[in-house]
């Protein structure tokens, strides 16, 4: 089981990033876990560059959606969306295909100062999604609320009760895509 981890932020301090990053130390055994950790480095999409040979950070976030046999996001929301280096992300991902019947999620860290946790990034990022053709799996995809005083010296969240939800949606979501994925 591959499961990868995009955060939608850029900010090195995201604690959607820290989320994601914590995600790596309580996913269940036997899952192979990365976080992907090439927003930055990608191009402005360009459907006139999207062609047989793609820039070089588009062809690593293709190959890296395609190892995955899930994947959960984690984005921050800026002015009621999502932000848009992540949504240039998803760009680049509609045209491969590599999202195409993939296993998703997404999980929000905003604290109780975004009363709306996120939603309105979360109904783009589910639109998107459908044009993907990416099974969402709905019963993983929760907003964790994390404060900065949740996160340990290390940057990673401390809270027990925080790392443990997040152990939970990791296995909802890994249960969801062992039923699909065929016997070795």
């Amino acid at each position: 089981m591959r499961l990868l981890l995009v955060s939608g932020s850029l900010r090195a301090g995201s604690t959607n990033t820290a989320l994601l990053r914590t995600a790596l130390e309580v996913v269940p055994t036997g899952t192979d876990a990365r976080l992907y950790a090439g927003l930055e480095r990608l191009p402005h999409f360009n459907p006139d560059d999207d062609r047989e040979l793609p820039p070089v950070a588009v062809r690593e976030l293709r190959a890296e959606l395609g190892w995955a046999d899930a994947v959960l996001f984690s984005t921050p929301e800026y002015a009621g969306a999502l932000p848009g280096s992540f949504k240039n992300l998803l760009d680049w991902a509609v045209g491969g295909g590599e999202l195409s019947d993939l296993p998703v999620a997404w999980i929000n860290a905003s604290g109780p100062a975004a009363p709306t946790g996120a939603a309105g990034a979360h109904d783009s990022l589910r639109t998107v999604l459908g044009y993907t053709g990416s099974v969402i799996v709905e019963e993983a995809c929760v907003r964790l609320p994390v404060l900065r005083q949740n996160l340990g010296p290390d940057g990673l969240i401390a809270a027990p009760d925080l790392r443990g939800r997040l152990a939970s949606v990791l296995g909802v979501l890994i249960a969801r895509v062992r039923q699909r994925l065929p016997e070795p």
